[in-house]
């Protein structure tokens, strides 16, 4: 029986970096999940990539039919954006193991829907200097950065990531993605001994 590893923490702390070397360790064979969103795409995404992008009608079309697992709906500087993940017939965890990202309250809802003995969490941190960097970074490479957008989510990840949130949906324990080479032996280590 598979399962399903959920690769989540706060902005800019390496979650697109380590999901792709996991996607190549030669210790799994994982399954992409890619999740859905109606926010606008960044320069260097690819459609079904990074995301499936839709829009407004895109998701209540999918919600109609019964097929959003769970969803996050943020009021961004530039209007509302959606993340989602949808059982859209790709997910079969009795025959191989999967990789996602998401944030703590999409885990605890995929865990509810899959069973948490089925979801393992992988919580990444970063010292929020580094954070914040990095998301400058970041948004200084796009064609129209958008700081204010950056700065909502880096604020908001405080209250998402709060310790009492993380004890809650029982997420104990974190890997520092300070340096990614030990971060990435420290979690296939973790999930060798989940298995």
């Amino acid at each position: 029986m598979g399962k399903m590893v959920y690769l989540m923490g706060k902005s800019s702390t390496g979650k697109d970096t380590v999901y792709r070397e996991l996607l190549k360790s030669n210790h799994f064979s994982f399954q992409k999940i890619v999740l859905y969103t109606t926010r606008p795409i960044r320069d260097g995404e690819k459609n079904g990539r990074e995301y499936f992008f839709t829009d407004e009608d895109g998701f209540k079309a999918l919600e109609a039919e019964g097929k959003v697992i769970e969803a996050r709906a943020y009021n961004t500087y530039h209007g509302l954006w959606r993340y989602f993940t949808v059982d859209d017939g790709n997910i079969d965890l009795e025959a191989n193991d999967y990789l996602i990202i998401g944030t703590l309250e999409s885990y605890v809802k995929t865990a509810e829907y899959f069973g948490k003995d089925k979801v393992i969490p992988v919580l990444l941190t970063v010292d929020d200097g580094v954070r914040l960097q990095r998301a400058l970074d970041r948004e200084r490479r796009q064609e129209k950065p958008k700081y204010q957008e950056l700065c909502r989510r880096y604020l908001a990840d405080d209250e998402d990531f709060s310790e009492a949130n993380l004890q809650k949906a029982g997420v104990l324990q974190a890997f520092s993605n300070e340096n990614l080479e030990k971060c990435l032996s420290e979690i296939e280590a973790y999930l060798l001994n989940c298995k």
